[in-house]
């Protein structure tokens, strides 16, 4: 696992012990997590600078978090036939048994440059991580995708050898949390063979995890049993897929690495684990359900367009009285449609207080789940997970006691305050020392750190939970900081307020705020705030006192590249 923050979804003071959250998800509300989603994390052996900038918030009384230690195992010795001891040395033959694949195995080294959201006008300064990667077929290699995130040089070694070889990176998908790889020299290829797929695990069967974590250079293998299959909060794609749970333990650099079957074939990629005081040996595993579909939607498509997902609030129809009301009969189950995504397909074909009884096939139960295997059920974004962006699916819902079926297309979510930025660096406009900028979650964590669930303002948290894009192409422009200089004497202390119009126009979006005040020919620049603040400045004068602001902050242009097409 890459070194990452820890994602928090919640707000208020942290309690002793943390109780049982659900991670709201616009497309469904499906799964019910055990832990909060700050306990898991990401780990890369080699983590990033820590940032002090911290601004505008209450500081926090964190202890200093205990440095991990590698614990090292006692050699086993056993006496030999002069009557002398020596070491027990597992010969190479004895681990091939057990692992066919894992000459396939490489280490993964990384040099990423992250963007500096705070200061979007340049990078944060670069680091390096390590982590595991594997050989598929087709000369690609798999790993994670936070172990190659904002990469600017990835390469690969494989075992036992000495040579690191320049990788390509094809494809990035952050919402599965998987990355492709390519190398080109021909070299690299010589001796490996590629691993091969299975199916998806029953719970309890054995599975060896191997990779490159903390405490040597050479490969290590762990090994344990799936003790749980369900729907899990991927942290670095801050989304719901399947996901297996492990008892095997998978520390810092196991990140990418494959999960074999007690036959050796691969049943999923290691990617997060459970850090907390009462649990131990919680690992989570990418299965290859998503495995395939991240595979199969690059080489369809030729780029990763992501998991589909409904674009709908929905909750459960568990209480009598609500189905009775609602119409239903009692041998009809299903979900109530609370909201729906205006961006998304769904919101010219379903309606609120519709209610879901069937998807593709499978009736939906009344707490949102779906029969999955023998004993087994799951939550019904499963089958939706298992479609590709722009597939049709039918579904059969209940609408004023009338049953219906309708015909839907599936999309990607369109989030008002996106989870992540896809490698793109952030977006700025610079006048009269006013920075303008727009809200993403990594912009909150630069501006307040991990605990921006805490930290943050309550009406940007707000926006980031609950509110629903009304298009595309909306977004939340704040002020993100004031430049101080002479014109802007007065407004010193504005920071992180959302821009809400320009000259009486609504701001939709920071490209448009950006064309309206480059365009204006009025007298004065007037921006509507929220909290009822008004900021006014001479056009004349601010234009002019921007290529000075600039200068003095050796920033190189008063907007993002992306603002000037």
């Amino acid at each position: 696992m890459c070194n990452h923050a820890k994602l928090k979804r919640k707000r208020g003071r942290p309690a002793a012990t943390p109780p049982e959250t659900t991670v709201a998800d616009i497309s469904n509300a499906a799964s019910s997590p055990t832990t909060t989603e700050s306990d898991v994390e990401l780990v890369n052996s080699n983590p990033p600078p820590s940032s002090s900038q911290h601004r505008r918030g209450r500081s926090r009384n964190n202890p200093t978090p205990e440095t991990p230690t590698a614990r090292v195992s006692p050699i086993s010795v056993h006496p030999g036939s002069n009557g002398s001891v020596s070491p027990l040395v597992e010969s190479d033959c004895d681990v091939a048994r057990v692992v066919p694949s894992m000459d396939s195995v490489v280490k993964v080294f990384c040099v990423h440059t992250e963007p500096n959201f705070s200061l979007p006008w340049q990078r944060k300064r670069q680091y390096s991580s390590s982590s595991s990667g594997f050989v598929i077929k087709g000369r690609r290699v798999l790993t994670n995708a936070h172990s190659v995130e904002h990469y600017t040089q990835v390469k690969l070694k494989k075992r036992g050898s000495d040579t690191k070889y320049l990788a390509t990176v094809l494809a990035i998908g952050t919402e599965c949390d998987i990355a492709l790889l390519t190398v080109d020299d021909d070299e690299f290829w010589k001796g490996v063979s590629p691993v091969e797929f299975g199916d998806l695990p029953a719970l309890q069967d054995a599975v060896t995890v191997v990779g490159y974590p903390i405490g040597g250079d050479t490969i290590s293998v762990t090994s344990g049993v799936v003790s749980r299959i369900e729907i899990l909060s991927y942290v670095h794609g801050s989304t719901e897929l399947l996901g297996l749970q492990i008892d095997a333990a998978i520390n810092s650099g196991n990140s990418g690495g494959p999960a074999f079957d007690d036959k050796g074939i691969c049943v999923g990629i290691a990617f997060q684990s459970l850090k907390h005081e009462d649990a131990e040996n919680i690992g989570y595993v990418i299965p290859t359900p998503v495995i395939r579909h991240f595979i199969q939607d690059y080489e369809k498509n030729g780029k990763y367009t992501g998991f589909p997902i409904l674009g709908i609030e929905w909750q459960k129809m568990e209480n009598p009285d609500l189905r009775l009301s609602m119409g239903m009969k009692t041998d009809q189950k299903g979900v109530l449609i609370r909201r729906i995504d205006p961006t998304s397909p769904q919101f010219k074909v379903l309606k609120p207080s519709d209610i879901i009884l069937n998807f593709n096939g499978f009736d939906i139960a009344n707490d949102g789940t779906v029969p999955f295997r023998h004993g087994e059920r799951i939550g019904f974004s499963y089958l939706v997970s298992q479609k590709y962006t722009g597939d049709s699916a039918e579904m059969k819902v209940l609408r004023n006691s009338k049953s219906l079926k309708l015909k839907i297309l599936l999309g990607t979510h369109s989030r008002l305050v996106p989870a992540h930025n896809e490698g793109r660096p952030p977006s700025y406009y610079i006048v009269a020392g006013l920075v303008f900028t727009t809200v993403s979650v990594p912009y909150l964590r630069s501006e307040y750190g991990k605990d921006y669930g805490f930290e943050a303002p309550v009406k940007l948290l707000d926006k980031l939970l609950y509110e629903m894009p009304q298009s595309v192409d909306e977004q939340i422009v704040v002020v993100s900081q004031v430049l101080v200089a002479e014109i802007n004497i007065g407004y010193e202390e504005i920071a992180n307020t959302q821009v809400l119009a320009f000259n009486g126009q609504p701001v939709k979006n920071l490209k448009s705020l950006a064309s309206m005040v480059e365009s204006c020919n009025d007298e004065y620049l007037k921006f509507d705030l929220e909290f009822q603040q008004i900021l006014v400045l001479q056009t004349k004068a601010a234009k002019e006192a921007t290529l000075d602001i600039l200068a003095t902050h050796c920033i190189p242009s008063a907007m993002s590249d992306d603002l000037k097409t």
